[in-house]
């Protein structure tokens, strides 16, 4: 398709290549560009979702204005005018989908709030009544609102490979008792700042994961915050506990894959024309209730 992007080549440009993002190293800062590439149970699949990037960057671009009283951030400018050379000759491939932001060092554990049980935390209870080392209540149902909000953190993985899912004292064992507070009681903050705002929009937040770095000696949010692709978003009027929510996010494309008994290793499938075109439907309309904004390419 033209309107997707798998990969970005800027001349005499080497980005490290993530699931989703090209990160462009500048020595002080990053140029992070989101693809189309879409990663579900860890893998790249073959083909990318249409303006998915562009999604991605501008939901984030969203929150990181909206939280920007509680929390600070990366975010420089998304102005590709205003992009060092190479860069800003560049606008056909960047604009909408890059990022100019500070540089700094990550915290080697992903930040993980829910609201609901869902995912690997509805498999988890169903074993033990357990979710990374936090007792629930027996008798919960599938997708049911979790009595308060926990923190799960989660251990990030090489490319290829899964994160796994740790206890807050593991957490501490590898960033240290006052940044694991920290990120803990930050991600909590914004997680409910940014829920109550969502479901004012119809939209329930169910769970999300968060990147922390340490910048200039202060911890800031970095990476992506609130998407499509780091959360599950459920249209409100249409939730029910005791099953599969409908979604704004990619559970739609991890449906379809556990469909066909996808095993989730290895290299991604070709996802058919009626997936990727749903798929790009449903982030574009999750643009548009969290911002109401159009969208516009």
């Amino acid at each position: 398709m033209d309107n997707v992007i798998l990969q970005t080549n800027i001349s005499t440009q080497e980005p490290v290549r993530g699931k989703v993002r090209d990160i462009y190293d500048l020595g002080d800062r990053l140029l992070i560009v989101a693809s189309d590439r879409l990663s579900a149970f860890d893998v790249i699949m073959a083909n990318g979702i249409p303006y998915k990037g562009i999604v991605l960057t501008q939901i984030s671009k969203f929150w990181f204005e909206f939280l920007s009283d509680v929390v600070e951030h990366h975010l420089i400018s998304d102005d590709v005018a205003s992009f060092p050379a190479p860069f800003c000759d560049y606008a056909d491939q960047l604009a909408g989908r890059s990022m100019l932001v500070k540089k700094g060092e990550v915290l080697p554990v992903e930040c993980v709030i829910r609201g609901y049980l869902t995912g690997s935390g509805w498999k988890e209870y169903k074993a033990d009544g357990m979710v990374c080392g936090h007792k629930l209540p027996a008798g919960l149902k599938q997708c049911a609102k979790l009595p308060e909000l926990i923190f799960t953190p989660a251990t990030k993985a090489e490319l290829g490979e899964h994160d796994e899912n740790i206890d807050f004292e593991r957490c501490v064992d590898i960033i240290g008792e006052e940044k694991a507070n920290y990120v803990r009681d930050k991600s909590m903050a914004i997680f409910k700042k940014a829920s109550a705002y969502a479901e004012s929009k119809g939209i329930i937040l169910a769970d999300t994961k968060f990147e922390w770095a340490v910048v200039d000696g202060k911890i800031i949010l970095v990476d992506e915050v609130f998407t499509p692709d780091s959360s599950r978003f459920w249209p409100a009027d249409k939730y029910e506990a005791g099953r599969d929510q409908e979604s704004f996010d990619k559970q739609f494309v991890r449906n379809y894959l556990e469909s066909i008994n996808f095993d989730k290793s290895g290299s991604g499938v070709e996802l058919p024309e009626d997936i990727v075109t749903k798929t790009s439907a449903k982030y574009i309309e999750c643009y548009e209730l969290l911002t109401g904004k159009k969208f516009e390419v």
